[in-house]
């Protein structure tokens, strides 16, 4: 019967022979499925069957799935990170562990002083020490910190920060240890009288847990502050894409920072802080109503502890006054004693067409802090020699409910190159970015601006050309980056609007100043063809009116006088 049985099935599978046959997978598991239960196949032979004919069941499958921690996956997508390639490694490496002094040191109202060292071990292999004069970080918190992706503190506070996914310093790390194999070193102190906390760490990629390998307390020369050391493979190239670049446009961006480092080849290089103030302290804010979409507005309301709707919106996003908080809840059709947690997609949805037929006051913005109109044209001034320097800090503006604020500024002349397009400098939260710039919103804005009308040579559609630098900072809660890596600012209209406006102020004012040139220029060249011909008048004078040599020589004089009289 079995034989049988079989004998019919192998004729049922015969018109479509062939495992790459998707009805001979299909007809043969009907088949065996029906065998199975009429007790002619095993499940065991069933199994076996299937194994061998290449086909599998949704078990088989199951068994195959299981969870990735999100170091594992960095771990294989490491590229999003900017680590992608050796020159870029090194600088991202330097990057992340730089921003993270910076931001510490801001936090703890200390004015940074930090050392940066790259030292080159072999031709491809590297170690960066950075350090710091930070409040240094407590002993529990320094395996977390440096040994665990997505650990942070700036995540869910809306404030003006340089990192904000707490990704950066342990995805250095990670890629140290995958391509060197040697641990993240750590010295970290936090008082004068405590001595030096310093551990070797690696990142368990399975969990995205940190895994010490040696710990200790040490005595160490420096009061206070935090200094990490990576070994990773990377290499080592100056131009506008090195380390070095990235601490020259770093030191731009913050003049209260003292910057020393020390590169693998030639002499150390140092910059001095020109502004001994701090900027002030960003402020900490709630979600603007105009930034929320409905599924974090039904999560929001979930975990609130308002008893009402109405104390829900007024305590959970700001700008949110009683009144406005009345006005959203009639024009939803909503009661005021309605629960917060009884909010669903009907509700929530009547309540998102209100928040965006309702004139809402824009988010404060003391959140950001701007470099600063005469900070950034007295740090271009130290830096780069022109004839013309002039910056521009814009009014807050928002994006998707999100505060944020523009400044652009630019010399021109003096020892910049006369026939090379613009050099332009980007920077975000007063960070430089300086790979992705043709995907970058501030390239974008530059390229839309008309130069043209400021007196600048401009190529269709392309970047201004001539003795130009050009430096636009973004500084906002949440910097819209392209991607992890933090390379290039996303296209939102209202950013390129804001950069288009300040770009334009500062062109106006480069116009002017070109325009006054050309002037001078122009009477200049009058001024000297007019005193080419002096002398040649006097000499007509004289044979005319019977002049003396004394009295020609006075009319040359008085002629002279008067034609600068006429120029002042």
């Amino acid at each position: 019967m079995r034989k049988l049985q079989c004998a019919k099935d192998e004729a049922s599978l015969a018109p479509w022979a062939g495992r790459g046959n998707p009805h001979f997978h299909e007809t043969f598991c009907r088949i065996t499925a029906i065998n199975v239960k009429r007790g002619l196949v095993g499940t065991d032979e069933r199994r076996d069957v299937m194994a061998e004919t290449g086909v599998l069941t949704a078990h088989d499958l199951a068994k195959r799935q299981r969870e990735i921690s999100v170091a594992e996956f960095f771990t294989k997508n490491r590229h999003l990170l900017g680590f992608d390639n050796p020159k870029r490694a090194l600088l991202s490496a330097v990057k992340e562990a730089v921003d993270n002094s910076l931001d510490a040191c801001e936090e703890a109202r200390i004015l940074p002083t930090v050392e940066v060292a790259v030292r080159q071990l072999a031709e491809d292999r590297f170690v960066i020490k950075v350090r710091d004069n930070g409040p240094g970080i407590l002993k529990s918190q320094v395996p977390r910190i440096f040994g665990k992706l997505l650990y942070g503190s700036k995540f869910h506070r809306l404030r003006m920060a340089r990192g904000q996914q707490g990704i950066g310093i342990s995805a250095a790390g990670m890629y140290g240890q995958l391509t060197t194999a040697k641990p993240t070193t750590v010295i970290s102190r936090c008082s004068a009288s405590k001595p030096a906390y310093k551990c070797q760490l690696f990142i368990d990629s399975r969990t995205n847990e940190p895994k010490v390998v040696a710990e200790e307390e040490i005595q160490w020369d420096i009061e206070r502050g935090t200094e990490v050391e990576i070994e990773l493979l990377a290499r080592y190239q100056k131009g506008r894409q090195s380390v070095d670049e990235y601490l020259y446009e770093t030191f731009l961006a913050n003049p209260h920072l003292t910057l020393r480092y020390q590169p693998p080849e030639g002499e150390p290089v140092s910059y001095e802080r020109i502004t001994e103030k701090l900027p002030a302290q960003p402020k900490e804010i709630r979600p603007h109503p105009y930034g929320v979409e409905l599924g974090a507005l039904l999560e929001i309301a979930e975990r609130t502890k308002a008893r009402n709707v109405k104390t829900f919106l007024m305590t959970e996003f700001c700008r949110v006054s009683e009144r406005v908080a009345t006005e959203l809840l009639q024009k939803a059709g909503l009661p005021d004693t309605l629960r917060p947690s009884r909010l669903k997609r009907p509700e929530g949805e009547k309540l998102i067409e209100a928040i965006a037929q309702t004139k809402i006051m824009a988010p404060p913005s003391d959140c950001i802090v701007p470099i600063g109109e005469q900070y950034l044209q007295s740090t271009l001034e130290s830096l780069v020699k022109a004839d013309f320097y002039t910056a521009v800090t814009r009014s807050p503006s928002v994006y998707r409910g999100n505060p944020f604020l523009v400044e652009a500024a630019l010399a021109y002349g003096g020892e910049l190159p006369l026939d090379e397009p613009a050099r332009v400098l980007r920077f975000a939260n007063r960070v430089p970015l300086l790979y992705q710039q043709s995907a970058c919103a501030i390239t974008r804005s530059i390229a839309t601006t008309v130069w043209k009308s400021y007196g600048v040579q401009q190529p269709g559609g392309s970047l201004p050309v001539g003795p130009l630098l050009i430096a636009v900072h973004i500084a906002s809660v949440w910097v819209p980056f392209t991607s992890e890596s933090k390379e290039a600012i996303a296209h939102y209209d209202e950013i390129i609007k804001e950069m288009k406006l300040a770009l334009q102020e500062c062109g106006r004012r480069l116009g002017r100043h070109i325009r006054k040139g050309r002037r001078e220029a122009e009477a200049q060249r009058k001024r000297s063809y007019i005193e080419k011909y002096i002398p040649h008048i006097g000499i007509a004078l004289r044979e005319l009116l019977d002049l003396s040599e004394e009295q020609e020589r006075r009319v040359c004089t008085r002629l002279g006088e008067l034609l600068e009289r006429s120029r002042s």
